[in-house]
């Protein structure tokens, strides 16, 4: 086996590519993005078909055709990305799978550049399909393999519960040899048309297979049992990188409760869901306490609840034992385990006792034509009462913070459209959404679209950098010039749709131009246009690339 060094989501990418995958689709979102630009990367290269798509919902459409062709397809997104393709994830897992269909999902506890901290293995127990949580990047490349196996063996959809810290580390990988791909077939469409009266049918098989995928998570190897040897009275259950932070101290753990005459609990590590409730009673059958370490919400604790029988002390994030919200790591595990504190360098205080590192919140880059758009915005708004400005998830989400304090609600992908409507429907006289040219794509069209039908007074700021900036400046999924012929399309009044140039130079006319909108009766959309400071640098970067290597350009780029 040869052995590479991948980051985890370039392991799950690998792993897909050599377990015969045929297409994958996704949208951009840390924490990830790399595995679809891996995949990109290949297919550049000749590999497999891997491509952006409009939002996760549009991308988990796709792989649900490669699938009912009988091919290998993978999905990929972030958590809060699985909330957008909910409708065709949850319906996916009646219809009867024979591709293997794999949605690659990476949570991000600790929120490091997201809304929330959602677990999707709550996902997909509601869906009722196997989820597979590695805890390496080894395991992240051998269970993407796996993943498309279990599909077709239960024929359903697989989650693969990735994590930040695990799609962002670095580590050595074995790759295995590759399998070709399935072979063209149409799956019988009386198992892919959810009629009410097929779905019925469909729901029931998919409930008659639970007990075959439940048997399967209480065979399969990484949910393992340590028993011999252990203390069978105090144990210890842990799931994906909780398991690890616990092994990074359980040699002093072992030294010190030997020091007491006590022996390290007996312990099983959960990677493959539904939770394995056979092996979860083995381990608790003499048991007076559980204490849970997992990465994420407290799913396996929960089912504990009421699997065990009351007098069993449970332990975890729902009782305080570990925090409820963020990130573990071994030093946050340490207090559950009953260890001290790591010692810690100690910094001089200030006079008063206290001691505070300057701090560096994110900004938007310089020479960003989003902070002349906002600096637009606030001119052109000055004097008015009742108003609000609506936003929306992206880099330009940084212009609610100073300088510029613009942005008053940010909620999800498209929000800021339907939330100016409500605010204009409510009352407030001038009511701005402010959305990216991406976003607008991934879920402002249609609310845009009401708006229009309700003629409701209110104005939509298009940022248009041209690029998906934030998270590493993919491709936008429709030409810049084409954006206002679409919002042409969608019935707004010529009259009232404005493209104009972001720029510090521009800014009076701009906001004269943009004050006449804002004070219109109807729905008006204002496209501020200017290309990306970073898409610009790295547009140069690969023009120099392929002026210095020609053969690149057949390639893709890459060099």
């Amino acid at each position: 086996m040869e052995e590479l060094a991948l980051l985890g989501d370039e392991a799950v990418a690998l792993g897909a590519i050599h377990a015969g995958l045929t297409a994958a689709y996704g949208y951009p979102g840390t924490p990830s993005t790399e595995i679809m630009e891996r995949l990109i990367a290949e297919y550049e290269a000749g590999g497999p078909k891997a491509a952006w798509c409009t939002n996760e919902k549009t991308a988990l459409e796709a792989a649900l055709g490669v699938s009912f062709a009988g091919r290998r397809a993978m999905v990929t997104m972030k958590h809060v990305g699985l909330n957008v393709a909910a409708d065709p994830f949850v319906n996916g897992a009646l219809l009867g799978i024979k591709g293997g269909l794999v949605i690659a999902v990476a949570d991000d506890p600790g929120m490091h550049s997201s809304q929330n901290e959602q677990d999707s293995r709550f996902y997909a127990s509601f869906a009722l399909v196997p989820c597979l949580e590695p805890r390496t990047q080894q395991e992240a490349y051998d269970m993407t393999r796996e993943a498309f196996d279990i599909s077709e063996t239960f024929h359903v959809p697989v989650v693969l519960r990735l994590v930040t810290r695990l799609s962002h580390a670095r580590s050595g990988v074995r790759v295995a040899p590759s399998r070709g791909q399935n072979p063209l077939f149409k799956a019988d469409k009386r198992e892919w048309m959810l009629l009410p009266a097929y779905a019925r049918r469909r729901y029931a098989s998919l409930l008659e297979r639970q007990g075959a995928i439940k048997a399967w998570a209480e065979q399969h190897p990484q949910n393992r049992l340590e028993l011999e040897n252990r203390d069978s009275k105090r144990v210890v259950i842990t799931t994906g990188l909780g398991g690890n932070y616990y092994e990074e101290n359980l040699e002093e753990l072992d030294s010190f409760l030997k020091s007491k005459g006590l022996r390290i609990p007996a312990r099983l590590h959960i990677a493959a869901y539904p939770v394995p409730q056979a092996l979860v009673r083995r381990l608790c059958e003499g048991a007076e306490e559980v204490l849970v370490i997992e990465e994420g919400q407290s799913l396996v604790e929960e089912r504990l609840r009421g699997l065990l029988p009351q007098e069993i002390r449970i332990h975890g994030k729902m009782d305080g034992t570990l925090p409820s919200s963020g990130e573990l790591d071994p030093d946050v595990v340490r207090p559950a385990l009953g260890l001290p504190p790591r010692p810690s360098l100690v910094v001089d205080a200030l006079q008063d006792g206290s001691f505070k590192l300057p701090g560096r919140p994110p900004q938007l880059c310089a020479g960003c034509p989003h902070g002349d758009s906002y600096n637009t915005i606030r001119r052109a708004v000055e004097g008015l009462e009742s108003v609000a400005i609506t936003s929306d998830i992206g880099c330009y989400a940084l212009g609610a913070t100073p300088p510029y304090d613009v942005p008053e609600t940010i909620v999800c992908m498209g929000a800021s459209v339907n939330m100016a409507k409500g605010a204009a429907d409510a009352g407030i006289q001038h009511a701005i959404g402010v959305i990216g040219d991406s976003t607008f794509l991934h879920s402002g069209i249609t609310p845009l679209i009401d708006a229009i039908a309700s003629k409701t007074p209110m104005t939509l700021v298009i940022l248009d950098n041209s690029i998906v900036a934030m998270t590493g400046c993919q491709e936008t999924m429709l030409p810049s010039e084409n954006l206002g012929k679409l919002v042409l399309g969608l019935g707004l009044d010529p009259a009232h749709l404005l493209e104009l140039e972001a720029k510090a130079s521009k800014l009076e006319p701009n906001a004269e131009l943009l004050r006449k909108e804002i004070l219109y009766r109807g729905v008006s959309v204002v496209i501020f246009k200017r290309e990306c400071i970073e898409a610009i640098k790295k547009r140069q970067k690969l023009e120099s690339a392929k002026k210095a290597h020609p053969a690149c350009e057949d390639r893709g780029g890459e060099a």
